[in-house]
C-alpha cells in the first residue's frame, strides 16, 4: 500500500511530511471549534443559527484566504507562502481563547480561517509540483489523511480538557493550544526547497495574472465546474461534521466520553477512507473515484441520520460514514492541480477548492436554521445529501487527468510516463 513512499526521493519525502504535518495541525485547530460548539453556545448565550454563523464566517474567510494566498504563492513561492499561512492561523487560533463576546469570537475565527485556507492552497500546490505524476494521487490522498490525525488529536484534547476542567475554561485552553502549529515553520524553513520553476508556455497576458487568468476563455469552464465541485464537497462535509458532535450530545444524549467514542470510530474510518481513495486515484482515475465516494456518502448519511437506529447500530455505521466522507476531499488536491498551468496553478487550485468554502458556508447556517422546525439529524441529512449530489454531477463534467505530466516535470521511467499529456 505504501510502496510508493520507498520509490520517491528524499526531497519528495520531506515535502510530504511538511504538508502532512501542516494539514494535520490545520485540522486540530479547525475541529476544536466543532467540538466546543455546545460550550460556546452556553458561554455566549448563542442559538444554533449564531453558532452556525461562526462556522460560516470561518469558511468564507478561508475561501478568500485560499484564493488570495494561492495567487500570492504563484509570485512569492510555495514554501515561503506556506510558512506565512501556518504562522497566521496559529496566532489567531490562540487569540480566539481570549474572546469575551460573540462579535470578538466571530472576527477572530474569520481571521483564523483566512490563514487556514491559504495553508491548504500553498501546501497542495507545493506537494503536487514536487511529487512525480505516477505517485501524485497516492501522495496527495495520503496527505489528506492527516486531517483525521489532527481531528483525532482534537477529540483527545476535548475529552481530556472537558473531563478535567469546567466547560468555559476547557474551550479557552483548547484554543490556546492552537499556537503549537507555529513550531512547524522551523522544519519547513530548514528542510523544504522550492519546486523547480516550470517553463511557462506562451499564453495570453491574462493568463499571466493569476487572479484573472483562471477566468480566461480556455479555462473559464474548468474554473466554474471546479468551483461547483468544491462547493458540493465542502457543503456535504461541513453540514455533517460541524454539527455531528452537537447532534450526538443533544439528540443522542451521549456523554463527553460517549461522544468521543463515536467520533473515534468515524475518525479512524476517515483516515482509512483517505488511504483507500489515494490508492484508487492512480488506478481508476480522478473522476470515477470522486463519483464513487460521493454516491456512497449520500446513501450512508441518509441511513445514519434519517433511519431510526440504536446507539450500537450508529456506532457500527459510523465507520462507513467516515470512510466515504474522506474519499472526496482526498481526491481534490490532485485533480485541481492537474487542471491548471504552473503560472496560475496556485490561483486556480485556491479558487476552486476555496470558492466551495464560500458557497458551502451557508450549509452549516442552514442546518442550524432548519433544526428549529425539524430534528437536527434530519436537517443535517437533507443538506449533506444535496451537497453530495452536486459532487456527482459536476465531477463527471471535468476531464480525466490521471497520469498528467505537469509543466516542467521530468518524465519518470514508468508506464504512465509514456501516455500523452492531457489538457483541460
Amino acid at each position: 500500500m505504501f510502496n510508493w513512499y520507498r520509490q520517491v526521493s528524499g526531497q519528495e519525502r520531506r515535502t510530504f511530511w511538511a504538508c502532512f504535518s501542516g494539514w494535520g495541525l490545520d485540522a486540530l485547530d479547525v475541529q476544536m471549534f466543532t467540538l466546543a460548539i455546545p460550550a460556546l453556545i452556553a458561554a455566549f448565550g448563542l442559538d444554533k443559527t449564531q453558532a452556525g454563523m461562526i462556522s460560516g464566517a470561518t469558511l468564507v474567510s478561508s475561501a478568500l484566504g485560499g484564493w488570495v494566498t494561492g495567487a500570492i504563492s504563484d509570485r512569492l513561492g510555495r514554501v515561503r507562502t506556506l510558512q506565512l499561512t501556518i504562522l497566521w492561523f496559529s496566532i489567531f487560533t490562540f487569540l480566539c481563547s481570549f474572546a469575551q463576546t460573540f462579535p470578538q469570537l466571530i472576527v477572530l475565527k474569520a481571521l483564523q480561517g483566512f490563514g487556514f485556507g491559504g495553508e491548504w492552497a500553498a501546501g497542495a500546490v507545493l506537494m503536487a509540483e514536487t511529487v512525480r505524476s505516477e505517485h501524485r494521487g497516492k501522495a496527495m490522498g495520503t496527505v489528506q489523511s492527516a486531517w483525521a490525525v489532527g481531528w483525532g488529536a482534537a477529540v483527545i484534547l476535548y475529552t481530556v480538557l472537558f473531563s478535567w476542567l469546567t466547560p468555559d475554561m476547557a474551550w479557552r485552553v483548547m484554543f490556546m493550544l492552537g499556537l503549537l502549529p507555529a513550531l512547524l515553520v522551523v522544519y519547513v524553513r530548514r528542510s523544504i526547497k522550492e519546486p523547480a520553476k516550470a517553463v511557462a508556455a506562451v499564453a495570453p497576458s491574462a493568463d499571466k495574472t493569476p487572479l484573472i487568468g483562471i477566468f480566461s476563455p480556455k479555462l473559464l469552464k474548468i474554473t466554474v465546474i471546479g468551483s461547483l465541485l468544491g462547493m458540493g464537497a465542502h457543503g456535504g462535509y461541513y453540514a455533517l461534521m460541524t454539527w455531528l458532535p452537537t447532534y450526538l450530545k443533544t439528540e443522542r444524549h451521549l456523554t463527553v466520553l460517549g461522544t468521543g467514542g463515536y467520533l473515534a470510530v468515524i475518525i479512524v474510518a476517515f483516515w482509512m477512507g483517505c488511504i483507500a481513495s489515494a490508492q484508487l486515484l492512480d488506478r481508476i482515475g480522478r473522476r470515477r473515484n470522486v463519483a464513487l465516494f460521493a454516491v456512497c456518502s449520500t446513501v450512508t448519511v441518509l441511513i445514519y441520520l434519517l433511519v431510526p437506529l440504536g446507539n450500537m447500530a450508529m456506532l457500527f455505521l459510523g465507520f462507513p460514514l467516515g470512510f466515504f466522507a474522506a474519499g472526496i476531499p482526498a481526491s481534490l488536491g490532485a485533480l485541481f492541480n492537474e487542471l491548471y498551468p504552473a503560472s496560475i496553478r496556485g490561483a486556480g487550485v485556491g479558487f476552486c477548492y476555496n470558492f466551495g468554502r464560500i458557497a458551502s458556508a451557508g450549509f452549516p447556517v442552514l442546518v442550524g436554521y432548519m433544526s428549529k422546525s425539524m430534528p437536527l439529524g434530519m436537517a443535517i441529512g437533507i443538506d449533506a445529501a444535496i451537497a453530495y449530489g452536486v459532487v456527482v454531477v459536476t465531477v463527471l463534467m471535468l476531464p480525466e487527468t490521471m497520469g498528467k505530466q505537469m509543466d516542467g516535470e521530468a518524465s519518470q521511467p514508468s508506464a504512465r510516463a509514456t501516455q500523452p499529456e492531457l489538457t483541460p
